[in-house]
């Protein structure tokens, strides 16, 4: 290995393990809106009343089945509603469906939109007066600090009704609801197992309902694709106990490029005579998509007949349609213009990977359970393979941008493929592409990528989402005289979509990292275009035709990226998932053109506000795979137990944390200049179980089954302080907080910006004095539904997550790797001069 190339360190020394309690207070107490107590509880009462009579006005006949009803909660314009009390999570008796934001009109004079929060339920018959004594008892009743009893609850409580056929159960964009025409419709089923799906599809098919195969199975959740219409949904609500919700189903969206490809034979005969190609490689890169030609000179060598294959074995296995051999193209060299321009050897160390899960058209486009499909997929491949590192890659995105952050069954099936014990996954999505015109993209460049939300699934939390920005600027064809590239150098490019309409605080960060994806050339009169000058280079599906062809837009971006994922697996092969994701992440930099693109100063708000638009910015390879004498990486792989039982009152609560006393090179930092500037990157990476399922997104702690944070000492704090500032079980009793501050300051992005979905990174700047005594590191847990919902016995559950931390200095000739090497008795090889 070349001397500037230094392995990283893994840290093999386990954690200090705490039982740790959080420093949070409770959430803030919202205020209830004004109610005469005997006035409105009467009123609900009458409600209630009149909600079981309409259930019972709709008949025997058609009810015969039931075992209970579907109630509507609804809350005051503006308002909130208590939605946590609305279900028995130990009972199967009373079960929150699913919680909707419906819009209101504004009150005459008042030009504000409102809305009010409506929850579905579902009451067993048996329980029919459960909520009229809830309402009782607080008519009646005080509690000890002399409120009504079930008071938050009540008061949020607008009105109550039977739930409507539809509308209740509709948690998708209202004018999808479908009318007399049979539209393919996503069913969303309360509860678990395989009776539960039988009894559907039975339903089903005594009503004559089309259905697609397959199902996904979430925590209290099951999805179906079904083809019906308003009437055929009226219908399964009113005769099935078991429906959550209904979503309208997504269709795919492929790229197609109608550009002129050149034969470059020769320019592959000398490309495969320099390369060579790891015999049994253990890496792979997946590649769902359209197939792949397998036949192409240039990918037969890593791809193997037996490798390509197709959801439905009936579709074939080859390239109907030419995207999936411009990703393996990419996917297996990078950019080919690079690979082809230069004279050197090239080694590739990873094979690659087919599987179809888009049939030729016509039904290419058709809306499938694409979660399913997805999964199915995948199945095949591990099935082929069981035992290589594979990177699987997905292109192929919905063409409509309604989720908006929002999980859908798609995504929440990546999250749970990611996640799965021993079987954690590495999957990469691209953000998706601008919905409008190349000429939308071009003239109202960069406000239309801003407002152009990332595409379904790319909302996963698990997943590595990948946008574009470019660097193609040079246009060099004659035939395009005069046009100017729409975006300038390092900057965003025209084709990638951004999370920045995202509410705000609620989904993780998407894209967390941007790859080259090409640049869009414009006339004088605003006429915009693709052309080769401004695209990458890739491999063409029909190579009798032509060898290469141009590739840009966000599967270019991707591909790339699986690429670079690769070469990293390859090397390393004993890091995690979770490690390789957040080695991308953490090595990650905004090009200074893109950052001022849309930075206008260097405050947290600033930074926040990019990392909607290009996350975390371009990972750099080099950084991912090696250390330096004077960039230094440690990792740590390690696992800890979120929540547990309280020995003294069985409640449930936070359980562990994880304190990092780290090898720090104190001396080398001591003996710099005391202003010298310093760098630290902290990177910490996890998978979450997902729960989806539109029962609340106001209440964050339902869908990711748990969250880590991490805090750095400052400075001036000792570790006996640290441990106390962040974690209250290590206080005395009736001890309070230390009085030393945290190393807010010190961030670039702050906790606010960076504690967003399921990877946290952030850069810590300061000088070589403070960072020599900032060496202490907690990892904790914060509320997800394994604590919330215990009634589903994964309280108990570990949580794996690799921590990542690099401390660099400015001037190349400090070592600061060798100290921390010796401190952990690690082998260094020395350079000896010639």
């Amino acid at each position: 290995m070349p001397q500037d190339k230094k392995p990283h360190i893994v840290l093999q020394d386990a954690p200090q393990t705490l039982l740790y309690t959080t420093t949070n207070s409770s959430r803030h107490k919202r205020i209830l809106p004004y109610r005469d107590r005997t006035t409105h509880g009467n009123a609900l009462q009458k409600k209630l009343q009149q909600a079981w009579l309409e259930a019972e006005r709709v008949g025997a006949a058609i009810r015969a089945n039931r075992q209970g009803m579907y109630l509507e909660f609804i809350s005051d314009p503006g308002e909130e509603l208590r939605t946590k009390s609305l279900e028995d999570m130990r009972s199967k008796k009373i079960r929150l469906l699913n919680i909707r934001e419906v819009k209101v009109e504004p009150l005459e004079g008042d030009g504000n939109e409102q809305t009010q929060t409506h929850a579905t339920i579902y009451l067993a018959n048996d329980y029919k007066h459960y909520f009229e004594k809830k309402v009782d008892d607080y008519l009646r009743f005080e509690n000890e600090s002399g409120k009504p009893r079930n008071q938050d609850l009540i008061d949020s409580i607008s009105n109550i009704r039977i739930a409507s056929e539809v509308d209740s159960f509709w948690s998708d964009d209202p004018a999808l609801i479908p009318r007399v025409v049979p539209e393919w419709i996503e069913v969303w089923l309360s509860g678990e197992g395989d009776n539960l799906i039988a009894d559907f599809e039975t339903l089903l098919a005594q009503y004559q309902i089309r259905a697609r195969p397959g199902v996904i199975r979430f925590p209290e959740r099951i999805v179906k694709v079904i083809r019906a219409s308003r009437a055929h949904l009226e219908t399964l609500s009113s005769l099935f106990d078991h429906i959550a919700e209904y979503r309208s189903a997504k269709s795919t969206a492929a790229f197609f490029m109608g550009l002129e490809s050149y034969e470059q034979a020769a320019w592959v005969d000398n490309l495969l005579e320099r390369t060579s190609f790891a015999v049994d490689a253990v890496a792979s890169v997946c590649i769902l998509d359209t197939g792949v030609n397998q036949g192409h000179p240039l990918l037969n060598p890593i791809l193997a007949a037996s490798d390509c294959q197709a959801v439905d074995p009936d579709w074939g296995s080859d390239d109907h349609d030419h995207h999936g051999t411009l990703m393996a193209g990419v996917a297996a060299y990078g950019d080919l213009n690079l690979a082809l321009a230069t004279a050197e050897p090239i080694s590739v160390g990873h094979r690659l990977e087919s599987v179809k899960i888009l049939p030729r058209p016509p039904r290419q486009n058709a809306p499938n359970l694409w979660g399913y499909i997805t999964s199915q997929a995948i199945s095949r491949a591990e099935i082929q393979a069981p035992n290589r590192k594979r990177t699987l890659c997905l292109a192929i995105t919905a063409d409509d941008t309604r989720d908006r952050g929002r999980p859908s069954s798609w995504s929440a099936m990546l999250d749970q493929l990611a996640c799965t014990p021993g079987a954690e996954k590495l999957i990469l999505v691209s953000a998706g592409n601008t919905s409008g015109t190349l000429q939308d993209a071009a003239q109202h460049y960069p406000g239309f990528q801003l407002t152009d939300s990332v595409h379904d699934p790319a909302q996963a939390w698990n997943a590595l989402t990948v946008g574009a920005y470019t660097e193609l600027t040079n246009i060099t064809d004659d035939v395009l005289k005069g046009y100017k590239p729409v975006a300038a150098d390092k900057t965003l490019s025209p084709f990638t979509t951004t999370s920045t309409t995202w509410e705000e605080n609620k989904w993780p960060l998407k894209p967390e990292l941007v790859m080259e994806g090409g640049n869009l050339a414009v006339d004088a009169e605003g006429f915009a275009t693709n052309c080769d000058d401004l695209s990458l280079l890739s491999t063409w599906y029909q190579p009798t035709e032509g060898q290469f062809y141009p590739f840009a837009m966000t599967s270019a971006a991707t591909a790339q990226l699986a690429w670079m994922t690769a070469q990293i697996r390859a090397e390393h092969t004993d890091f995690w998932e979770e490690t390789i994701r957040g080695l991308l992440v953490h090595t990650a930099e905004w090009p200074e053109a893109l950052k001022r693109q849309f930075v206008d100063d260097d405050s947290k708000t600033a930074f926040k506000h990019l990392l909607g638009i290009c996350g975390y910015g371009v990972p750099n390879l080099q950084r991912a795979l090696y250390s330096a004498q004077n960039s230094l990486t440690l990792i740590a792989q390690e696992q800890l137990q979120p929540y547990g039982k309280s020995p003294t009152n069985g409640r449930l609560g936070t359980k562990d944390m994880h304190v990092y006393d780290l090898p720090w090179p104190v001396d080398v930092l001591k003996a710099l200049p005391d202003e010298t500037p310093v760098q630290m990157r902290i990177t910490l990476s996890y998978f979450i179980e997902p729960a989806p399922g539109e029962v609340g997104w106001k209440d964050r702690y339902r869908y990711a089954s748990h969250g880590l944070r991490f805090e750095l000492n400052s400075p001036n704090e000792t570790k006996d302080d640290f441990v106390k500032r962040i974690n209250i079980a290590a206080r005395a009793q009736d001890e309070g907080a230390p009085g030393t501050a945290s190393a807010m300051g010190h961030w670039l992005l702050g906790s606010q910006a960076r504690d967003r979905g399921s990877i946290h990174s952030d850069i810590w700047q300061g000088t070589a004095a403070e960072l020599a005594v900032s060496n202490l590191i907690g990892v904790s847990p914060v509320i997800g539904w394994w604590r919330e919902r215990s009634h589903l016995n994964r309280w108990d559950s570990q949580a794996r997550y690799a921590l990542i931390v690099s401390i660099n200095t400015p001037d190349e000739s400090v070592d600061i790797y060798t100290p921390v090497a010796q401190q952990l008795n690690i082998p260094v090889s020395i350079e000896i001069p010639t």
